[in-house]
Formats: C-alpha cells, sequence, structure tokens
C-alpha cells in the first residue's frame, strides 16, 4: 500500500463514533498556461516531514488567514481569494491578481481525517514572472499536464491527494489556458464533501450522487461518483458527469 493509500485507509478504518476534528477555512489556486505541448499546471512538493500532506504534490494554497477578511469578517469568499493570491506569493513568489481567480470547486474532507480543511479551489491563468520557492515548507515545483501528472501518479513517482487528482482530471479535458478557464465560468463550482470505504480491492472514495455514499458502503449498487484508489492505479468513476 502506498504512502497516499495508508493516509485513506486510516480514514476509512477509523472508529465510528470519533467526534471531528474543527473545520478550517482554505483556499487553492489552479495556475495554468499554455505549451506548444499543451495546458500545464504548476505544482508544488510539500516537504516530506509536514504532518499534513508531506511529501504530496499540492497546487499552490493554504488556511484563511485573519488578515485575509477584509472589512467583512463573515465573507469567507473574500477571504479565500485573499489566501489564494497571498499564498501564490508566498509559496511560488509568483503575483496573481485576485480578479483574475475563477472559482473551480469547493472540497471537505471527512469527519474522521486528522485535519480538515474546507478548501476553495479557483483556477487563474499563471502570471509572467519566475516560480521561487521557499525551499522549507515547499522543497520543489514542476509545470506539467495534467495527463502526465496523474501518469506520474500512477508509476508511483509522485503522490496526490483526491482533490488534487480530480481537479487534473477535469483539467485534462482542456487543451488550453482559455478554454479551461471558460469552462469554469460557465459552470456552478461542485461541492465535493468526502467519504472513505475499504473494498477488496482497495480504498474508494464517495461523493455525492453515489449509490454508497450516505452509507459509506463501496459496494451499494447503483449509480456511482467515486475514485478507486487501487494498486494498479486510480480511476475516476461516475454516471452523471457535469454537462451530461
Amino acid at each position: 500500500m502506498t504512502t497516499e493509500q495508508e493516509r485513506f485507509a486510516r480514514w476509512a478504518r477509523a472508529p465510528e463514533g470519533a467526534e471531528p476534528v474543527p473545520i478550517v477555512a482554505a483556499a487553492t489556486v489552479v495556475l495554468l498556461r499554455d505549451t506548444p505541448g499543451g495546458l500545464e499546471t504548476l505544482m508544488l512538493r510539500r516537504d516530506s516531514r509536514l504532518a499534513f500532506a508531506g511529501g504530496m504534490w499540492v497546487f499552490p494554497g493554504g488556511r484563511v488567514d485573519p488578515g485575509d477578511f477584509a472589512d467583512d469578517p463573515t465573507d469567507v469568499a473574500t477571504a479565500g481569494r485573499n489566501a489564494a493570491v497571498r499564498e501564490a506569493a508566498e509559496e511560488a513568489g509568483l503575483t496573481v491578481e485576485t480578479e483574475s481567480l475563477v472559482p473551480f470547486s469547493h472540497w471537505t474532507p471527512p469527519p474522521e481525517a486528522p485535519k480538515r480543511f474546507s478548501t476553495q479551489f479557483f483556477v487563474a491563468p499563471a502570471p509572467t514572472g519566475r516560480v521561487t520557492i521557499d525551499d522549507g515548507e515547499i522543497r520543489d515545483h514542476m509545470w506539467v499536464s495534467p495527463s502526465e501528472a496523474m501518469r506520474r501518479r500512477d508509476a508511483l513517482e509522485i503522490e496526490l491527494a483526491p482533490p488534487t487528482w480530480v481537479s487534473l482530471h477535469t483539467l485534462a479535458r482542456h487543451e488550453t489556458v482559455r478554454a479551461a478557464i471558460d469552462a469554469a465560468r460557465l459552470a456552478e463550482p461542485e461541492h465535493f464533501t468526502t467519504k472513505a470505504a475499504m473494498t477488496d480491492d482497495g480504498i474508494v472514495i464517495l461523493w455525492h450522487g453515489d449509490a454508497g455514499y450516505e452509507e459509506g458502503d463501496a459496494a451499494r449498487e447503483g449509480p456511482r461518483h467515486r475514485l478507486w484508489m487501487e494498486e494498479t492505479g486510480w480511476r475516476y468513476e461516475r454516471s452523471d458527469p457535469p454537462g451530461g
């Protein structure tokens, strides 16, 4: 079992009735650029010693700080945008304009997760400038096509979290930054609240619309909306993808 699978196996096997840890607001920005080979996104590798997502490849992002709130301390949406911009500067040395952020999705981990970040995902065109990491919390970076990042995960060359993988899977449909941004503008940002289950074939991550979602039962027959985290590779299964 890979490191990522071990993390989610602990969620799936967590004792029932355990008190969930508090939810913390967070934000992530998926920066995109066009290349002769197609669409690429910026990914950062977190230090392997970090307690949360250590060693994983992620998009720039982090928790919403008190200073990210503007005049309204209850305006989490605006605070999320400010946090995404700030994290891009802190983690990658890039100046992202707040107005360029397009809502993409929203992710909430299962109650059993040791840390729970309710995270707004945004997409934006990558600004010009050189990526500069802090070499502390962030140890490396790469520009990579979504399909290549998923291939590297299946080859066990990199580690990804399910929200990152599903975001890459969505972006892989698009050949250009404009196409990806336009699709995000036209779509209602989807909210994913995760549940995890164990099967004989490996860990299954369940989301809304899956027949087994409410009970956390991956064996229940019916519609599917899940990520199979199998040893041979990850596989997204969805009966009713957005847009038909």
